[in-house]
């Protein structure tokens, strides 16, 4: 992942159309992380961004199917729940 500054970008806004990795921008003066951006055209990275229930979930079609039986997941796991 590059790090790069507040400055970079706003001199040269090209930096973030022709982005191929994620990219980390940082406040120099501060020290600190600002944000994580992530290219949009490379669909590698999604997998990266899918969470710890990703392998745990089955594959579906509807997003609200999937976000629906992660939460159950999840609440099994926090609370002991069984079905």
């Amino acid at each position: 992942m590059q790090s790069i500054g507040i400055g970079e970008i706003q001199k040269n806004t090209s930096i973030l159309t022709n982005l191929t990795e994620a990219l980390e921008i940082v406040d120099k003066r501060k020290k600190e992380k600002v944000a994580t951006v992530y290219p949009a055209k490379i669909a590698t990275n999604i997998l990266k961004l899918a969470g710890k229930y990703k392998n745990r979930v089955q594959k579906a079609d509807d997003l609200t199917t999937v976000k629906e039986e992660a939460m159950k997941m999840a609440l099994r796991e926090k609370y002991g729940l069984s079905d």
